[in-house]
C-alpha cells in the first residue's frame, strides 16, 4: 500500500513544523540523513522536508532500517494510547462521570500526568470532553422528546443545579429554550455600513450570535425559526458601534461578546483562527493539526464554514494547502480585501 494513501504528508508536516502533541501516536517522522525516527513533537531541530519521510508506526520506520530517537522515544507512545483507549472505554461506560483521579488510574498515570495527556490526544481537557460529551447525550435525549428533568439524568449530570451551570456557559440559554430550537429567545438584529458593505449584526442577551454581509431580517429568521427576531433599536446601537470599529480595522483585537456553539473541535479551530496574529495566514491542515486533529483539513475548513460571526472570529486568515484563499462565506472579494487591510501578502508560487 503506498504511504500517501494511509497518511495525509501536508498534514503531517504541518503537526511536525508545528510540533503539535496530539499527533504523536498518529505517525512518525523519519529522517533518512540521521536514520532517526520521532514523534511528531520531538523537540530536536527541524529536518529538511526533503529528508523527511512519515510511517505509519514505529514498526514500520524500523523495518525500514530507521532507529528510534533516543530523546523523545516515539515508541512510548503506544502505551499513551493504550491508556486513552482504556479510558475512552471508560467514559462511554460510566452512568456517572468518573473524577480526574479515577480516569488517571485507570490510564495508570498520576492524574497530573494524564491531565497533559489526554489534552494531547483529544485538544481538550477531561473537564472540556465531559461537557461535550454529556451535552451531545442532552442535545439526543431532548430529541426523543423526553422532559428536560429526564434528559439531565440521562445525560449523566448530577442534577439540574450542575446542567444549568454547564448551560449558562454553554449554551447562552435555558434548557427548555435550547429543547425548542430556540423557542423563546429573543434575538435583536440591525443593519450598518461597513467598509466591506452593508453588515447585519444579531445578538443575543449572552453576545453576538450572527455577522453577515448580503443578509437581511428574513434571512435571520429563516436561520432561527423558532426565536422572536426583533430589531435592535437602541439597545443594540452600542454594541452595533463595536462591530463596526472591528469590522472596519480586522487588524486590531476586539473584546464583543460571542454567542457561538459548536462541537468541541470546532470550538478548538476557532480558538485557533483567533490565535492567528493579524497578517499571517495558516493552511486547513496546519489549523486542523492546532486543533488537535492532524489529518482533519477537510474537517477544519467545515469548521471555518460553520463560524457564524466570521471576521470577529477570523477564519479570513485559513487557507488552502497550496496558498489559494479557499471559501469564505462572504466571498473571496471580502476575504482579501481583510487580508490587505492587515498586511498580509501571498507567498510567491
Amino acid at each position: 500500500m503506498e504511504l500517501q494513501n494511509r497518511i495525509d504528508e501536508e498534514a503531517a508536516w504541518a503537526a511536525v513544523t508545528a510540533r503539535d502533541r496530539g499527533a504523536d501516536g498518529r505517525f512518525v517522522t523519519g529522517v533518512l540523513t540521521t536514520g532517526i525516527y520521532c514523534r511528531p513533537s520531538c523537540a530536536a531541530r527541524h529536518p529538511r522536508r526533503e529528508n523527511v519521510r512519515f510511517f505509519a508506526s514505529g514498526a514500520e520506520a524500523a523495518a525500514a532500517g530507521l532507529r528510534a530517537c533516543l530523546r523523545c522515544r516515539p515508541d512510548e507512545v503506544t502505551r499513551e494510547a493504550a491508556a486513552m483507549e482504556r479510558v475512552l472505554a471508560l467514559l462511554d461506560a460510566a452512568e456517572e462521570a468518573p473524577s480526574l483521579a479515577e480516569m488517571a488510574e485507570a490510564a495508570g498515570y498520576s492524574p497530573h500526568h494524564f491531565h497533559r495527556l489526554f489534552k494531547r490526544a483529544t485538544g481538550v481537557t477531561p473537564a472540556a470532553y465531559l461537557r461535550e460529551k454529556r451535552a451531545r447525550q442532552m442535545a439526543d435525549s431532548l430529541e426523543r422528546n423526553g422532559t428536560v428533568t429526564d434528559a439531565i439524568y440521562e445525560a449523566g449530570y448530577s442534577g439540574p443545579a450542575r446542567f444549568y451551570a454547564d448551560a449558562k456557559e454553554r449554551l447562552g440559554m435555558r434548557p427548555s429554550v435550547w429543547r425548542g430550537g430556540g423557542r423563546g429567545e429573543t434575538i435583536r438584529w440591525a443593519r450598518a455600513e461597513t467598509d466591506l458593505g452593508t453588515m447585519l449584526v444579531a445578538a443575543t442577551e449572552k453576545g453576538i450570535c450572527r455577522l453577515s454581509f448580503d443578509e437581511d431580517e428574513e434571512d435571520l429568521r429563516r436561520r432561527f425559526p423558532n426565536a422572536a427576531v426583533e430589531e435592535g433599536g437602541e439597545a443594540l446601537s452600542e454594541l452595533v458601534e463595536r462591530t463596526v470599529r472591528a469590522v472596519n480595522a480586522p487588524e486590531r483585537p476586539h473584546d464583543l461578546p460571542l454567542d457561538v456553539r459548536g462541537t468541541a473541535f470546532q470550538q478548538a479551530v476557532w480558538r485557533e483562527l483567533s490565535r492567528i496574529p493579524p497578517g499571517e495566514s495558516l493552511s486547513y491542515a496546519a489549523l486542523a493539526a492546532r486543533a488537535g486533529k492532524p489529518g482533519a483539513a477537510r474537517a477544519a475548513g467545515t469548521a471555518c464554514g460553520a463560524n457564524s460571526v466570521a471576521i470577529l472570529i477570523p477564519c479570513h486568515r485559513a487557507r488552502r494547502g497550496d496558498g489559494s484563499a479557499g471559501g469564505f462565506a462572504y466571498g473571496l472579494e471580502r476575504k482579501a480585501a481583510l487580508l490587505a487591510r492587515e498586511g498580509w501578502t501571498a507567498p510567491e508560487q
